[in-house]
């Protein structure tokens, strides 16, 4: 990364730079002022940061705050799914994962037994976390299937 360096900064360090070069073996040793190039830098030049881990640290909070705000996203659509799941009960309409609609049969630990069509009486056993949302509970659901 380069800076910008004023044109008289230049200067002063190109002259100071050919007046600091080594001397040669036996050649007469003279005594130069040389000019600091941070003495010559303008006022409104810019100057490298005196801490690079600076940014780092500003940058920590923000972090940590997105990994919070993700945390409590995830357990707050947990806590809605368990409740969606102990919700479910026999006679409910139902609507899975792949876009099957039925009505609730029976419930085990984690299966669950649609009615697809009533009136050929087709039934399908599903995993329970295959169901995306209740459509309709009881009495509803029977309104809806006939």
């Amino acid at each position: 990364m380069t800076n910008f360096v004023g044109p008289s900064v230049l200067l002063a360090t190109s002259f100071a730079s050919a007046q600091d070069a080594p001397t040669l073996a036996g050649a007469p040793v003279t005594a130069t002022t040389t000019v600091s190039a941070s003495n010559a830098t303008p006022a409104g030049a810019a100057r490298p940061a005196g801490d690079p881990f600076g940014m780092i640290w500003m940058l920590i909070p923000f972090v940590v705050i997105m990994v919070l705000v993700s945390f409590m996203g995830q357990r707050r659509e947990k806590k809605k799914r368990n409740q969606l799941m102990s919700s479910i009960k026999k006679h409910d309409s139902v609507q899975t994962a792949g876009g099957i609609i039925g009505a609730v049969v029976e419930i085990k630990d984690d299966t669950i037994i649609l009615k697809i069509d009533e009136n050929s009486n087709v039934r399908m056993t599903f995993a329970k976390s295959s169901i995306v949302q209740v459509l309709g509970s009881g009495s509803e659901s029977q309104g809806i299937r006939s």
